[in-house]
């Protein structure tokens, strides 16, 4: 299966992105889908919720999930500290928020900086990577936050 650009890779259209840190790897997704980002503030954990799920958080009279984007990347749990961040977006009209280790900057980059994420083997998923930047501070994978979290996810981390 062959990785196909996006959209803005084929128009040639600049990619407005907000990188941060994992689990020193640096990671990427549009600034389209991010509403804001908040420094560390601890969850309210809620019981039988899914391991990658931290808890709740009240934003302004709205309580969002709280996850732990290094758990639902399958690279281990994070331990907050105080450079710690909350990635707020939206996905599938949900308000969810994501815990990283650090934002890195926001960046404005050409979308034909983006490669397609190379063939592992079979049994790797890399249907939530859009593709690969090459940047002079070194690769960022590009997530895509529609593929990252499914509907049916969204609707268990809900109810």
């Amino acid at each position: 299966m062959v990785a196909t650009p996006s959209t803005a890779s084929n128009t040639g259209e600049p990619l407005e992105i907000i990188a941060f840190r994992v689990q020193d790897q640096e990671f990427c997704m549009r600034t389209t889908s991010i509403r804001e980002i908040r420094g560390w503030s601890p969850a309210t954990p809620i019981p039988q919720s899914p391991p990658e799920m931290l808890g709740v958080i009240n934003l302004r009279g709205s309580v969002i999930p709280i996850i732990d984007l290094s758990r639902k990347l399958g690279m281990g749990s994070t331990t907050s500290h105080e450079r710690s961040a909350i990635i707020v977006g939206e996905v599938h009209n949900m308000v969810v928020g994501m815990l990283v280790d650090r934002v890195s900057d926001i960046l404005t980059v050409a979308a034909s900086s983006m490669q397609p994420v190379p063939e592992i083997s079979t049994s790797f998923d890399k249907s939530f990577a859009e593709g690969i930047i090459a940047a002079e501070s070194g690769m960022i994978c590009f997530l895509n936050l529609q593929r990252l979290f499914r509907d049916k996810e969204l609707d268990d981390i809900a109810a």
